[in-house]
């Protein structure tokens, strides 16, 4: 936690409402999001007990499943689901471009965006996904064909989180609390009721206040995918135990199938409103500059995956080798890079952060040399100076280069730092002003601007080559056999 985040808390919990730690909004939400709320039998790894599910807020689809612990069911209540969101999915159309290479590559201009409450649905959602994704559709415990490619597109939402920056996959309390800091503990963010009370509380009440009131799961009940205990104990228990009675004797057991509907729904409905009401509150904020070119990278990801899914036909397997670990990783710490750096240049209060830390300062222009040539090489060049007056710490040390939210294809080399009551930093500015002897308007800093320079930013770095899967060296297995999932992949224990 940073020290601004933690004065963001204290504050909120002095003024008893949420505080602000992010001036525009860091994550896309879709003009038509699926919303998914899952719950389980608890005590069971992957029993799906109910799920309420829809892109229209006035018309979700709520499934449940009568006996949780019966894998036939359990796969019908995943072909249900599969009814909803395998349309939905489908609703996005790809489409094809020329690369520089020649070759086709698949492009999407939107893509669909899964909703979930918060990370113990996105675990949910990957142990569903793999239960689904090997499922044979011929021989013993065949079942439906959109089973298996559910469950695949199931895995590939799931894994998304991992992935700094992207939202095809948004998870409702992690979005939340990354724009706003409230009076409670990071764990007690996980609860949707309470960070939304926090927020948004009910009018005449104080967050704290509302928040308290979340914790009683009549009124509140939790988001899942783990019910509340006493309703477990006091009403699921004994529905579940009698559709077990019903369907050994024969009678009755629509209508005991109708009323654990009708009580698993209320257990649904309160988070499926709170999830769009989220869904308001994160629409209501300014998207942050780079959010569309990321939203632009989530379409590329979609669409490859749906690319590759539609050409070999296979589940995604368990584990990756050697080469795609190596390539995954690498572009994860590359995410991770370019999302902090991006998120720093889109919002005042992020970059405020680095400034504590020292990563960045800002300050005034007190000096300026717009016409500067550097005579020194085998040719003249245009190399300005600017010196920087500023009161935030400054740790960089002369001959670092920095960059500026404001110009971004901009250098700045540090030339000298004279630390005092007001630190003044000489910066000698390099690229993005043409080839000229003269700065195009705009391109320097004039005396008395406001400027912020940073030791990160958002170039973009090249992977390294990695070897084909087949040239995997021995220290790391040798090359891999060619993919075949094997029939003993869909034999978990807990599936």
């Amino acid at each position: 936690m940073s020290a601004l985040t933690a004065y963001a808390r204290t504050l909120a919990a002095e003024r008893q409402i949420a505080q602000p730690v992010a001036s525009v909004r860091h994550v896309h939400v879709s003009d038509r999001p699926l919303v998914f709320v899952p719950l389980q039998l608890a005590g069971e790894a992957n029993a799906p007990l109910a799920a309420i599910v829809g892109s229209d807020r006035g018309t979700p689809t709520v499934l449940t499943v009568a006996e949780p612990r019966d894998r036939n069911q359990r796969f019908a209540f995943i072909a249900d689901l599969a009814d909803v969101i395998l349309p939905y999915i489908e609703g996005y159309p790809l489409g094809t471009r020329e690369a520089k290479n020649g070759n086709l590559v698949p492009v999407a201009g939107d893509a669909p965006q899964l909703i979930v409450p918060g990370p113990a649905a996105v675990a949910f959602t990957r142990l569903l996904g793999r239960s689904a994704r090997f499922r044979r559709t011929d021989g013993p415990y065949a079942v439906p064909a959109t089973v298996p490619l559910v469950g695949r597109w199931l895995s590939f939402y799931s894994e998304r989180p991992e992935v700094p920056g992207s939202s095809l996959t948004l998870v409702v309390t992690d979005a939340l609390a990354s724009h706003w800091a409230t009076g409670q503990s990071p764990e007690e963010d996980l609860n949707l009721a309470s960070i939304l009370g926090w927020i948004a509380p009910p009018p005449g009440m104080t967050g704290a206040e509302a928040a308290l009131l979340a914790e009683d799961p009549v009124r509140c009940p939790p988001a899942g995918p783990a019910t509340d205990p006493t309703f477990d104990n006091e009403v699921l228990e004994g529905l579940i135990k009698a559709v077990r009675a019903a369907r050994l004797t024969g009678g009755g057991s629509g209508r005991i199938r109708h009323a654990l509907t009708e009580e698993l729904r209320t257990q649904l409905e309160p988070t499926w409103e709170r999830m769009w009401q989220a869904v308001d509150l994160l629409r209501a904020l300014r998207p942050g500059d780079h959010v569309a070119s990321r939203w632009e990278r989530d379409c590329s990801a979609f669409a490859r995956y749906a690319d590759w899914a539609r050409a070999t036909g296979l589940p995604q397997p368990k584990h990756d080798g050697a080469v795609q670990a190596s390539r995954r990783l690498w572009d994860l710490e590359e995410d991770q890079r370019r999302f902090a750096a991006e998120r720093a240049y889109d919002d005042p209060l992020v970059m405020a952060e680095h400034r504590m830390s020292g990563e960045a300062f800002a300050g005034t222009v007190a000096a300026a040399e717009p016409t500067r040539v550097d005579a020194s090489g085998r040719r003249r060049v245009l190399r300005p100076r600017i010196t920087v007056e500023t009161g935030d710490r400054v740790v960089v040390e002369p001959g670092t280069v920095l960059t500026s939210p404001a110009r971004t294809a901009q250098e700045a080399r540090v030339i000298s730092v004279e630390a005092g009551e007001r630190t003044l930093v000489t910066l000698e500015l390099q690229k993005g002003m043409g080839q000229s002897l003269t700065p195009p308007p705009g391109s320097v800093p004039e005396l008395g601007e406001r400027v912020c320079y940073a030791t990160f930013n958002l170039g973009y770095q090249r992977r390294p080559e990695f070897p084909p899967r087949e040239e995997t060296p021995w220290t790391h297995g040798g090359p891999p056999a060619p993919y075949v999932p094997p029939d003993e992949n869909a034999q978990e224990a807990w599936s």
